[in-house]
C-alpha cells in the first residue's frame, strides 16, 4: 500500500489506462467474428504514441482509443462556440485530437495499398457512463462500449477475407507491437 501511494501520479494514470487497454481487449475478443483481425497496442514509428487497437473487418480498418474513466461522458454542443467533451464533469474533448492523428495515419499507410476501404475511429470506454439510448459522437466519432463497438465492426461490408489478412499485414509491419 506505501509503494503503490508513492507511485507518481502519470504512473498510476498509465496503468490504469493500460489496465482499460487490456479489457476493451479481451471484450472485443469476446465480441468479435471469427474473420476479424485485431492488432492490440501498436507503436507508431519515430514517436512516444502508440493505438491501442487496430481492427480489420469486412466493414473495414477500425482504429480504437480505449479510454477507462469514471463519470458521466456529456457531449455538449452550444449554439455559439464549440463543442465539447467532458467526463466527470471535466473537458476531455483534447482526446479526439489523438484519435484523429490515429486514423490520419492508418489512413496514409493504407492509400497507396487500399485507397477505398473506410478507415473509422471510436473511443471505447469501461467504466465511464455513457447513455443507454443512442450513441454519442463526437468530431465525428462514435464514443461507445465494446460490445456495441463490436457490432459495428462486425457488420457487413466490401472487404473480402483476403483484403482482411493482406491489410492487417500491412498494418502490423508499418506500426509494429509495442
Amino acid at each position: 500500500m506505501l509503494a503503490r501511494a508513492d507511485d507518481p501520479t502519470h504512473e498510476t494514470a498509465w496503468a490504469r489506462g493500460a489496465r482499460g487497454e487490456e479489457r476493451v481487449a479481451e471484450l472485443l475478443t469476446k465480441h468479435l467474428n471469427t474473420g476479424v483481425v485485431v492488432l492490440h497496442d501498436r507503436r507508431v514509428p519515430r514517436s512516444r504514441a502508440n493505438i491501442d487497437h487496430v481492427a480489420v473487418a469486412p466493414s473495414g480498418v477500425w482504429v480504437i482509443d480505449a479510454k477507462r474513466y469514471k463519470g458521466k461522458v456529456v457531449v455538449s454542443r452550444p449554439l455559439l462556440g464549440h463543442a465539447k467533451l467532458t467526463i466527470a464533469g471535466r473537458d476531455k474533448s483534447k482526446l479526439l485530437d489523438g484519435l484523429a492523428r490515429q486514423v490520419d495515419l492508418v489512413e496514409l499507410v493504407l492509400a497507396t495499398v487500399a485507397p477505398t476501404v473506410a478507415v473509422q475511429g471510436a473511443l471505447c470506454f469501461v467504466e465511464a457512463d455513457l447513455p443507454m439510448l443512442g450513441t454519442l459522437t463526437f468530431h465525428g466519432y462514435p464514443l461507445l462500449y465494446p460490445k456495441p463497438l463490436a457490432k459495428r465492426i462486425n457488420a457487413a461490408g466490401p472487404v473480402t477475407s483476403d483484403q482482411v489478412s493482406l491489410l492487417a499485414g500491412v498494418l502490423a509491419r508499418r506500426f509494429p507491437s509495442a
